[in-house]
């Protein structure tokens, strides 16, 4: 990591030649402790995406990508046959790990398609699952690179943005999203601030969107998820921006649990909504939010908060921890991608003259 003037480089997530392991920021120690946790089989990546040690959309596709590539370089295959029943096996784990964000399966779909090349000897496969993992990786910097480059001129010197969960360099493989948004527009000279709202219940706003902004010396509060409206109400806030896991093909966004309700209260008080995401998260096979499997996390998330070193619900107690929801497209005031802006009515034929096709290289 390099942090200069404001402007701090920091890459997640890498393929490590010289130990034939993936590395990776362990997010679950931040902000008190920058750790490293190596992955050497497909399982690992499996748990550590999981287990959220590594997480946002983007960055859980480029580790899916690696999980692949770390079976392929571990295989001892003798025919194609076998490599091929290694490789689908270690997809199967990886699609398993998380099944709402879908650069996971974007991801995972690039590796089958190298994988499947009848016409490459064991070797060349095993070579290029490599370097596909790898392309992966490097097209999320570059495409983080363009999503900032649309998004910054739609921030206004002045502006305050409720920013929700993580979407920073932490969230992809560098750079991050709506984020990197953010950073752009602080780079430009303009001067804005932040209120991180701490996105419960694992705090990602709290823990890691702060710990990125103090980075970059941008201006930040943390505000609790509940106090956003009152910001929004007051007109305090003039932007609401947040990322996406999955965009459907109606403009429907599934994002992290509580963008549904900061996007009613935002649209209430005439805020704008802005989503930033690349276009793998874009899923035209879906018609629409109601088709999307929410991810149900476990309820210990919720029941294990702590007060004044007590815990905060009774004993046998139980909870229900969606960590998604899906906020509707007509509360959504603009898409930033890396293939430009895109404003209402979202529809095929719009989303269509963007090139935004899943499966596509970005």
């Amino acid at each position: 990591m390099r942090a200069s003037f404001g402007v701090y480089i920091m890459r997640t997530i890498y393929w490590d030649d010289s130990t034939q392991q993936v590395k990776m920021i362990d997010q679950r120690r931040l902000p008190t402790r920058l750790e490293w946790i190596s992955c050497t089989t497909a399982k690992d990546v499996s748990e550590a995406i999981r287990t959220m040690a590594i997480r946002g959309a983007p960055a859980i596709g480029a580790a899916g990508a690696y999980g692949v590539a770390l079976t392929a370089s571990l295989s001892t295959a003798k025919s194609i046959k076998d490599l091929e029943d290694e490789i689908n096996l270690s997809v199967k784990i990886l699609r398993n790990s998380r099944p709402t964000a879908i650069n996971l399966n974007w991801a995972l779909d690039r590796m089958l398609k190298v994988s499947h090349q009848k016409s490459l000897s064991i070797q060349e496969i095993i070579n290029s699952l490599v370097q596909e993992a790898k392309c992966i990786a490097d097209e999320d910097i570059q495409t983080n690179k363009r999503i900032a480059e649309f998004g910054s001129g739609l921030i206004q010197d002045g502006d305050v943005i409720i920013h929700h969960c993580n979407t920073g360099s932490l969230a992809t493989v560098e750079g991050g999203t709506a984020l990197g948004v953010i950073q752009e527009a602080w780079t430009q000279g303009k001067k804005i601030s932040i209120l991180v709202d701490e996105t419960r219940p694992r705090l990602q706003g709290a823990r890691l969107t702060s710990w990125e902004l103090q980075l970059t010396g941008i201006p930040y509060e943390i505000i609790t998820d509940n106090a956003a409206g009152y910001f929004l109400q007051k007109h305090i806030a003039t932007k609401v921006m947040f990322g996406a896991d999955r965009v459907s093909l109606n403009g429907d966004v599934t994002n992290k649990v509580g963008t549904y309700m900061l996007s009613l209260a935002a649209r209430a008080n005439g805020i704008p909504v802005l989503t930033v995401f690349p276009s793998s998260s874009f899923d035209p096979t879906s018609k629409d939010g109601n088709s999307i499997v929410i991810e149900m996390r476990d309820e210990s998330e919720v029941l294990e908060l702590m007060v004044d070193g007590e815990k905060t619900v009774p004993q046998g107690a139980h909870a229900l921890n969606p960590a998604f929801d899906i906020t509707p497209h007509h509360l959504i005031t603009a898409w930033i991608t890396d293939r430009g802006i895109l404003y209402p009515p979202f529809n095929p034929q719009s989303i269509g003259l963007m090139g935004i096709n899943r499966g596509d290289k970005q």
